[in-house]
């Protein structure tokens, strides 16, 4: 009976909460990394330099870091149903806002507001999931989640592409209706948040009385049997633990490969002598090859309770991708890199982000995941300003492209150091998948 009735919560909550997130993530994406679409044209509009740009592209995470732990810990105070919609109703008035950059100044201070007002929904999301799900199924459920982001380059770039074709149209360059447009989604999902979303097992009217009082008991008897093992509830601890800081490095160089990719890649195809929409539907290529990467890797290791090597492996994979991609000359080679990259990148995420909650839990959970995800993100401001820069001072893309490869190796390095100190530090039973590793 017990077997059949986990299957039935599993399978309900898997419908009920996954498909939602993923569509919210998909905007969040969408409303990040769109700029680099922007840019083709917005850059001379406006007079944005390629360091201007970087730089400015890459004040989003700056605000994103300074954010992202108070963020989180509000949410973990009021709930996440509450704390997700002001985020997507803020992030989506501040996204349309775009449309009236004037040059560097605005640029630079709406990307950093952008980055403030979306601090905490990543981290917000996987320490969400972590009420729901049972750790040993949590890769695989935030490889689902994760996919979005992927998805959202693959159906947003045509999107996109074809919306820089409105230019001219009611007096507006086509950059300001897709910032205008694309902002929509955001500020409706965010009333929606507030009817859908449910806080905790506890809340979830939608279950069954036995339903919902078999996954409450699981979710509680993870938590003591985390607390038995020694896992850590203090904030302080979730924001100075080495292991936290250790992920957040390894996370800092998965960032830089990503929002190279976001931001730079449409540049890059736009520069081999695409039109805007067909840059937009060949930039929607590679992501699909990652979102198969990334749930085949993530079910494998769940499968196998392997998290070190999933994470190394892809990391030099994504390493290896950008490190051909700066060399590449034809569209065909430049393509099949970009497929490396994204698919390298997308497939380290989800066992990276099981990890922390393996040693701890609560508010130190909230903190922890958000310290990695703020100060790993700041990879997304350090590798597309690097790229800006090197590319503004040596007229290519390449040696930029090699700087960024070489952070993914450094991530590949030190998540095998982590593994090498779990197997010391970490109490069982929670460390067995770090252990594995």
């Amino acid at each position: 009976m017990s077997d059949a009735l986990e299957k039935r919560v599993m399978r309900k909550i898997s419908w009920r909460i996954i498909p939602f997130i993923m569509l919210l993530y998909f905007i969040a994406f969408l409303d990040r990394v769109n700029v680099g679409f922007a840019a083709i044209h917005m850059n001379e509009d406006v007079g944005l330099s390629p360091s201007i740009f970087g730089f400015g592209a890459g004040l989003f995470f700056i605000g994103y870091f300074l954010f992202e732990v108070p963020s989180n810990l509000a949410l973990e105070k009021f709930g996440a149903r509450l704390w997700i919609a002001r985020v997507m109703i803020t992030w989506g008035l501040i996204s349309g806002a775009m449309a009236f950059v004037q040059g560097p100044t605005s640029f630079y201070i709406l990307r950093f507001l952008l980055g403030a007002a979306e601090a905490g929904f990543f981290p917000g999301i996987i320490l969400y999931l972590s009420y729901w799900f049972p750790a040993k199924s949590r890769a695989q459920v935030t490889a689902l989640f994760m996919a979005a982001a992927p998805i959202s380059v693959a159906l947003g770039s045509p999107i996109s592409g074809a919306l820089l074709e409105m230019d001219g149209l009611a007096g507006w360059h086509g950059w300001q209706w897709m910032f205008v447009l694309e902002a929509i989604p955001a500020l409706i999902l965010g009333v929606v948040v507030l009817f859908y979303m449910t806080d905790r097992p506890e809340k979830a009217k939608w279950l069954e009385p036995e339903e919902r009082e078999w996954l409450s008991g699981t979710m509680n008897a993870e938590r003591a049997a985390k607390d038995k093992a020694g896992a850590s509830h203090s904030i302080l601890k979730g924001m100075t633990d080495p292991r936290v800081l250790a992920l957040s490095l390894v996370y800092f160089g998965t960032s830089a490969g990503l929002y190279t990719l976001g931001i730079w890649a449409p540049q890059m195809l736009n520069a081999l002598g695409l039109t805007s929409f067909q840059t937009g539907l060949v930039n929607a290529i590679p992501p699909i090859f990652a979102v198969i990467a990334m749930y085949t890797w993530s079910r494998h290791s769940d499968r196998t309770g392997e998290r070190t090597w999933h994470v190394t492996l892809a990391c030099l994979a994504a390493g290896l991708g950008l490190f051909f991609a700066g060399f590449a000359v034809s569209l065909v080679a430049v393509v099949l890199a970009l497929v490396l990259v994204n698919a390298g990148v997308s497939a380290a995420k989800p066992p990276l982000w099981s990890m922390p909650t393996m040693f701890l839990s609560g508010s130190a959970a909230a903190t922890g995941i958000a310290t990695i995800n703020s100060l790993g993100n700041l990879g997304g401001f350090v590798g597309p300003y690097a790229i800006g820069l090197i590319k503004e001072s040596t007229g290519s893309f390449e040696w930029g492209l090699y700087f960024v490869a070489s952070l993914l190796v450094l991530s590949a390095i030190v998540t095998l150091i982590i593994a090498g100190t779990a197997r010391k530090d970490v109490p069982a039973p929670t460390s067995t998948a770090i252990q594995k590793g």
